[in-house]
């Protein structure tokens, strides 16, 4: 185990402690539209367990847990991992798979070997590592001063590709001909947009109806779109609003901003109703991009709406893509046959946040296009029914009866909380001791990560 500095408790364990499922929520009232802004953060690569499996009174690590290693007699049981970088491990439909095995949720140091172990080789997979609240404080934090949400679960049981579509949709398709939205079919594993088929998403996303109804949107992406010219952007399977058809239909495609234009937004106190936060590979916490650096990116971007005059009417939705391939212990509900994946962690703050909460609702990225449909849109929703754009997908993933309500997190009767900025770089038990002001040097790309 690695030595912790003086002052930090590295919190090392395993038991999971006792929390009490809620009830159904109520439908939405009229307290929601004291949001006037929603800012959704999408991290990468990290399972709810990996960093809050320890954390009192959420549904956490069991006691006795350990999983079979096919390279070993013996099972490999969870362990604090204080490390700043972690491995890339499988995280694509096999590896969700079978690290759920059936629902005995125990394939996961056998995928982890299967998929990333080289016969007759040394291996030191971390699937069963986790990060205690002292190697990520500032997410620790969040959940004390706000909301943490232990029950959610990625949209649909895959990669980044589909998580990332199901933010902005609720669906995640290949289509035949894009430009016919009846054409499309689900698919775990869509197309990517390319330079030969730019647009090949063609059923309707959100920001179909945020325009029809005159909602302002901002989809900002950190130091822009990958390009050769600027190899450091956000990659396209996580910058996906450009490949849907109906944005350029729209007309919306200026929507789309470098990160700055958030920063000054926020500063000038003219933030849009909507906006989705896309980190480039550097600041995602996607393995082997370093946590301290993901964690002081998220950090500068919440204390920007803190320091905001929109402060005050806004909700901040904070979550990571998909579980990364670590350990989770808990069996993800049936919504569909895309869904749910397996669990992610995320967190809710926002002046009206509620104190300290551990909201144990089945929730979705779904949960999120509810809510901004709930506040905005009058509860429309992205219906083939009713929406004005027919396509083919197979349900309504915003109505389902599995999915929880995001308005339970918060206290609309309660007077705005002052916000609480955190330092970006605080000190943690991570090691190697992050670098001064958290940055990360090293130049990331993502064409040996595989199924990110």
């Amino acid at each position: 185990m690695l030595a912790v500095p003086a002052g930090l408790i590295a919190d090392t364990s395993v038991q999971a402690q006792p929390f009490t499922p809620r009830p159904a929520v109520p439908a939405a009232d009229a307290g929601i539209h004291k949001i006037k802004h929603v800012i959704v953060i999408m991290q990468e690569n990290r399972s709810f367990d990996s960093y809050f499996g320890t954390y009192r009174g959420a549904d956490g690590i069991p006691k006795g847990v350990c999983l079979p290693n096919p390279r070993s007699s013996h099972c490999v049981r969870p362990f604090p991992d204080h490390r700043d970088q972690n491995m890339n491990e499988p995280h694509g439909e096999s590896g969700s798979d079978g690290d759920i095995d059936g629902g005995r949720m125990n394939g996961f140091v056998i995928q982890a070997v299967k998929q990333g172990c080289k016969p007759k080789k040394p291996c030191h997979q971390d699937v069963m590592g986790y990060h205690a609240g002292s190697d990520i404080p500032n997410y620790w934090d969040y959940a004390k001063d706000y909301v943490l949400n232990d029950h959610m679960f990625e949209s649909v049981r895959s990669w980044s590709g589909p998580a990332h579509l199901y933010e902005v949709s609720g669906w995640s398709a290949l289509c035949r001909v894009p430009s016919d939205p009846m054409t499309c079919k689900s698919a775990l594993y869509p197309a990517e947009q390319a330079h030969a088929h730019p647009t090949p998403y063609g059923w309707t996303d959100i920001t179909w109806l945020l325009h029809k109804d005159h909602v302002s949107w901002g989809f900002y992406l950190d130091q822009g779109a990958r390009s050769k010219k600027n190899p450091g952007g956000v990659w396209n399977f996580w910058n996906e609003l450009p490949g849907f058809t109906d944005v350029h239909q729209d007309r919306q495609l200026g929507n789309i901003r470098p990160m700055r234009s958030f920063l000054d937004d926020a500063r000038k106190g003219t933030l849009p109703a909507v906006s989705w936060i896309q980190p480039d590979p550097r600041d995602s916490e996607h393995a082997p991009a370093l946590i301290s650096t993901g964690m002081a990116f998220v950090a500068r971007i919440v204390n920007a709406v803190m320091r905001s005059p929109d402060w005050k009417s806004s909700a901040i939705f904070l979550t990571w893509d998909d579980w990364g391939g670590f350990y989770d212990n808990v069996v993800p509900p049936r919504a569909d046959a895309m869904g749910y994946g397996i669990r992610v962690p995320a967190l809710v703050i926002s002046p009206y946040a509620r104190k300290g909460f551990v909201d144990h609702q089945q929730l979705s990225f779904d949960a999120y296009l509810k809510f901004i449909e709930d506040d905005f849109l009058g509860g429309a929703r992205i219906n083939p029914m009713n929406d004005g754009r027919p396509d083919a997908r197979p349900d309504v993933r915003e109505d389902s009866p599995v999915l929880g309500d995001l308005v339970r997190d918060f206290n609309f009767g309660q007077k705005p909380r002052e916000p609480l900025p955190l330092d970006p770089c605080p000190n943690t038990t991570l090691r190697p001791r992050p670098k001064p002001g958290c940055t990360d040097d090293t130049a990331l790309h993502l064409d040996t990560w595989g199924d990110s």
